[in-house]
């Protein structure tokens, strides 16, 4: 008979890696259902904001509140290894770390390090599948729990859950529920995994496609673009970096960030902008 869920949790000591607010909430969430890591190792403090203030990950943050010992390493070396294999864990979880875990380090653990991806994998390997899935107008996305190996996002799969996406949906909206769908995956996966129930299932390799990290840039509208295509753009930078444009003011050239938009009637309409150097408005205020 398998032991409860609790009983198989509180025998496995678990490191925790993870640094923006989708670690933290997992990790919230992980505590909250009575499993609480031995340690958490996030980023380092960094320069935020316009004064460029040092501040610490969310997930520091949290951890710090809950009394839950942090090291904040600027890089995986030796010494970091040390420190943590000192900890005598049984398994690793990652959520959006930040930086690729040694490979020596990921052998460490005897169960490996399971890592919450935000994709059907293998779609969508890499640093932005949300934002991914949005960009191509997909209808479903969903989360995958994979064991970690060497490449990127390509270990095998131990549980995985999919859903729905609103036609409306942006990453603001979206990113919210796969963070809480990953994290009822992960709290009901977890003691069947450490207690050898899950059989991990291959990627298919030939099948991964990939998504790389965001510019400011992205952001760039084209409005006499194809209106499906600004629209999932829309939805895809809401969250970060944002959608903008350019257009000619008084023989100027000025910045309009694009705050609210819809698509009606095959048309992209953008509702609510904020003209550089200038508070929030409705298109009409600015544009008449």
């Amino acid at each position: 008979m398998t032991p409860n869920a609790k009983q198989i949790m509180n025998n496995a000591n678990f490191v925790f890696f993870g640094t923006p607010y989708v670690a933290r909430d997992t990790l919230a969430a992980l505590v909250d259902a009575g499993h609480t890591p031995s340690l958490v190792v996030t980023n380092p403090d960094a320069p935020r904001g316009r004064g460029h203030i040092l501040t610490p990950s969310e997930t520091k943050v949290f951890a710090e509140a809950h009394n839950i010992p942090v090291i904040t390493p600027e890089k995986i070396d030796e010494a970091t290894i040390e420190r943590i294999t000192a900890e005598d864990a049984t398994l690793g979880i990652c959520v959006a770390y930040g930086s690729i875990l040694p490979e020596k380090l990921i052998e460490s653990f005897p169960l490996g390090i399971l890592n919450v991806h935000y994709s059907l994998l293998p779609k969508y390997r890499g640093a932005t599948p949300t934002e991914a899935a949005l960009l191509h107008g997909d209808s479903e996305t969903g989360v995958t729990i994979q064991k970690m190996v060497k490449e990127l996002d390509a270990g095998d799969i131990v549980a995985q859950e999919s859903t729905v996406i609103g036609e409306s949906e942006t990453t603001q909206e979206l990113r919210p529920r796969l963070i809480e769908i990953g994290s009822e995956l992960l709290i009901k996966t977890l003691p069947r995994y450490i207690d050898g129930y899950i059989e991990a299932t291959l990627q298919d390799h030939s099948q991964a496609t990939r998504c790389g990290k965001l510019k400011k840039e992205d952001g760039l509208l084209d409005l006499t673009a194809p209106a499906k295509e600004n629209w999932n753009k829309y939805r895809a930078y809401k969250e970060w970096p944002g959608t903008y444009f350019f257009t000619n003011r008084n023989d100027k050239q000025v910045r309009i960030k694009i705050t609210e938009a819809t698509l009606q009637n095959n048309e992209f309409v953008i509702k609510r902008i904020v003209p550089e150097g200038k508070k929030e408005m409705a298109w009409e205020q600015y544009f008449g």
